[in-house]
């Protein structure tokens, strides 16, 4: 693989019960503490969020699907060890079950987006937890002032169109693929509830973080050209700075915050400061999903590099189609609307989503064991399994609201699966008596 891929994913932080737990900088510094002590670095791929109930977790760049593997399950199983020494666990999925009130951190940054969007609105953004994958794109092809530098090469420009439509078009896959926890604040309602409360829409009645803000929150349209792209990106940032306005924020506190044009960026599919395309769009979930949904990415995306295939949207088709050397891609009018309805809110058995999904592994076959497994489950059940899907067979509330009994279970079980899934043994030198 040419290019470099780096991965983050937040996860909420829970007591031993399973209560929600507001102690990230106690946790972040045991894991500080415990990476000096084991001498591997790790805690530098460790970040808090705006709430202090949640933290991130990230790893370097790497060049390798394993390599990437390999490097969250480290940084991973450094957390296990560091939250089981002051008696927390981490909670892996996109919502957690119950009612939840976040700690709010008072960084201008965080105190900017709380002040625009309103602080009510605001707090369903501590209550959702996602996952993120960089694509690393070529050296100077990314720029904070411009969006895209005027020196990239026009290689470059190319390169970077057909992931960023390729990106786009893969988002409602994503959606579905990551549907993790299917309660909120205790209900049922029928929908993925992280991107429903965090997106949000008008059109189909979501009331989410960035409902009134679709310009810096919601999937932007295909760019047709690089130019287009960039307009988007100046589209977006005087939408926000409009949306301060409104909402009488000061401007320093904003350009305090490394206020660029890049800053205000939310969509599922941005632009990153650090010169990377990076995809949004999932729920934070077990290892297994996330790193399958990954292998699909990357995947499709070195196919298109591979076969210099230009991703080309078009409103008469509403599947993956080669055409010559095109990759025709759902119009965004079917892509934002009965996709992205279909991935959200649709049923496992929809045969919208599911003819969608069909042809998006088509074209990226020839990808690893976890793609493989996902058509053998495909073929022998007809359906594409998530782990929403599992708890609700398995964990269906007994009325219309999920019990804290039964809340608090799930976060156990969800708690237990990841640790099982990301062994962690403890090192040979582990002073005695570490947990």
């Amino acid at each position: 693989m040419d290019r470099s891929i780096g991965l983050e994913q937040e996860f909420f932080l829970v007591e031993g019960s399973g209560e929600p737990s507001v102690r990230a900088d106690e946790f972040l510094e045991r894991c500080r503490k415990r990476s000096e002590r084991d001498g591997d670095g790790g805690a530098a791929c460790l970040a808090p969020e705006w709430v202090k109930g949640v933290v991130e977790i990230n790893t370097p760049p790497v060049h390798s699907l394993a390599d990437l593997e390999e490097r969250y399950a480290d940084n991973v199983r450094l957390t296990l060890r560091s939250a089981r020494e002051i008696g927390l666990r981490l909670y892996p999925l996109g919502t957690y079950p119950l009612p939840l009130r976040p700690a709010v951190r008072e960084e201008p940054d965080y105190q900017v987006q709380v002040l625009t969007i309103g602080a009510e609105r605001f707090m369903d953004a501590g209550r959702c937890a996602g996952t993120h994958l960089h694509l690393g794109l070529p050296d100077g092809t990314v720029d904070t002032e411009s969006g895209v530098s005027p020196g990239a090469s026009e290689e470059s420009r190319r390169k970077l169109l057909d992931l960023y439509n390729l990106a786009t078009a893969l988002d409602p896959a994503l959606i579905f693929l990551t549907r993790s926890c299917p309660f909120y604040e205790g209900g049922t309602p029928g929908l993925a509830p992280r991107t429903a409360r965090y997106r949000g829409s008008e059109v189909f009645g979501w009331d989410g973080v960035y409902r009134d803000l679709p310009a810096v929150g919601a999937l932007r349209p295909y760019a047709r050209s690089s130019a287009h792209l960039v307009r988007q990106q100046f589209d977006r940032y005087r939408a926000w700075l409009a949306a301060m306005e409104r909402a009488g924020v000061d401007l320093g506190l904003f350009l305090e915050s490394g206020g660029d044009l890049l800053r205000p960026a939310w969509n599922p599919v941005r632009l990153n400061r650090q010169g990377t395309l990076e995809l949004r769009g999932m729920d934070s979930n077990l290892p297994e999903t996330t790193f399958t949904a990954v292998e699909l990415i990357l995947s499709a995306a070195e196919r298109v590099v591979r076969e210099a295939l230009t991703v080309t949207p078009d409103d008469g088709v509403s599947t993956f189609e080669i055409a010559g050397g095109r990759l025709l891609v759902p119009g965004f009018g079917s892509l934002g609307g009965r996709l992205f309805h279909a991935a959200v809110a649709g049923r496992a058995d929809g045969p919208v989503m599911i003819d969608y999904l069909d042809s998006v592994l088509d074209f990226a076959a020839g990808g690893g064991p976890r793609l493989e497994k996902l058509r053998l489950r495909r073929q022998a059940t007809g359906l594409y399994p998530t782990t929403e899907g599992e708890i609700l067979t398995t964990r269906s509330p007994r009325g219309e609201r999920i019990t804290s009994e039964e809340g608090l279970s799930l976060v156990l079980w969800a708690c237990d699966e990841l640790e099982g899934q990301i062994t962690a043994p403890e090192p040979e030198n582990s002073p005695a008596g570490a947990p």
